[in-house]
């Protein structure tokens, strides 16, 4: 116990030595970087600040995004094929989580939750989190983290009432590493490759920053790989689908250079080997995340697959992905379950 006691004590010193070493260059709250105008909590971009959006996002507990990036004056990021763009030093990603009061009418109002930042320094990325207060007047940098009860109607009408976690620093650096190096996630070729509104018309995301001077090397969008849309059939087959689902929510840890390397599953879009993504593999470390199952995906078995039962799960002990969240993903899972069982066995 008196070890126990004084391991939360070291912790305590170091996240209030954090507090103290930072507090002279980071700002402690949101508003100090004026990167929206107006009233904070509308999240209207200031000039430089421009809005985006990803075909298929990570999925977060249910809670919706506004994403923001923000680039030094004169730069640009260069366009890659597969991996996030290479944005220049002095790059902000801004993404701000949020619940509407009710998922049927936006007029409702919303809660914003946390505001993420990664900022491209001459070191690399470094993240920071800033929490919104009760009044919805400001969001404040915290470094532990924090949780706190959501309430909210779905689309279907619905109530829900659950506990939102908001993940410390460190939690955030076990997602977006990769090799060791932190990395952005969502902004790649084919995640920006669909339309977005900027208040006078959609217009395609990528061609919209290289029009404005923000990205280079972009090549003809008709040769640009594009993510579908997880949920809407129109963008793509089902294993399309599927696979980028599993890239977004699953395949920053599951990759070669990722931090789940050692597992041995690989559920980047960009892998050709069904057995590397799950097919018949059988789990490196069988134990109670395998809840008994001795395959990754039995092919025309859903229920008997290992990643359908981590994905149900909310144990933290077993649940995929294991960071920032509290609750399954039910319509993805369904997703996921309908692919697997069009499998050939």
């Amino acid at each position: 116990m008196t070890k126990l006691l004084l391991g939360f004590s070291f912790l305590a010193l170091l996240l209030l030595s954090f507090r103290v070493q930072q507090s002279a260059v980071i700002p402690a709250k949101l508003s100090e970087y004026g990167f929206f105008a107006g009233n904070l909590a509308d999240q209207k971009p200031a000039g430089g600040v421009v809005p985006y959006t990803l075909n298929t996002p990570l999925f977060s507990d249910y809670a919706e995004k506004l994403r923001f990036v923000k680039l030094p004056p004169g730069t640009s990021a260069q366009y890659n094929a597969s991996e996030v763009m290479d944005f220049p030093v002095g790059t902000t990603i801004i993404k701000t989580f949020y619940f509407p009061a009710d998922f049927r009418d936006p007029k409702k109002g919303r809660r914003l939750m946390e505001t993420r930042l990664l900022v491209r320094n001459e070191s690399g990325w470094k993240a920071l989190e800033y929490v919104w207060n009760d009044e919805q007047t400001d969001a404040v940098l915290e470094v532990a983290g924090d949780r706190k009860t959501v309430r909210y109607t779905d689309a279907s009408g619905t109530a829900h009432e659950q506990e939102y976690v908001i993940p410390n620093l460190n939690q955030c650096k076990s997602c977006h590493n990769r090799a060791e190096v932190m990395t952005p996630i969502g902004p790649t070729a084919r995640q920006l490759n669909g339309s977005l509104d900027y208040g006078h018309g959609s217009q395609n995301q990528l061609a919209h920053w290289q029009q404005n001077g923000l990205l280079t090397g972009l090549p003809d969008l008709a040769t640009v790989p594009r993510a579908p849309v997880w949920n809407d059939p129109t963008t793509g087959a089902l294993q399309d689908r599927a696979r980028i689902y599993l890239d977004i929510n699953c395949a920053h840890c599951h990759r070669p250079d990722g931090p789940a390397n050692t597992s041995g599953l690989n559920l980047s879009i960009h892998e050709q080997n069904p057995t590397a993504w799950g097919l018949r593999k059988t789990p490196v470390a069988a134990g109670r995340g395998s809840g008994n199952r001795h395959y990754d995906i039995v092919p025309g078995h859903p229920d008997e697959s290992i990643l359908i039962y981590r994905m149900e799960s909310t144990d933290p002990g077993v649940m995929m992905p294991e960071v920032s969240r509290k609750v399954a993903h039910r319509e993805g899972i369904a997703l996921i379950k309908e692919w697997i069982k069009t499998l050939p066995n």
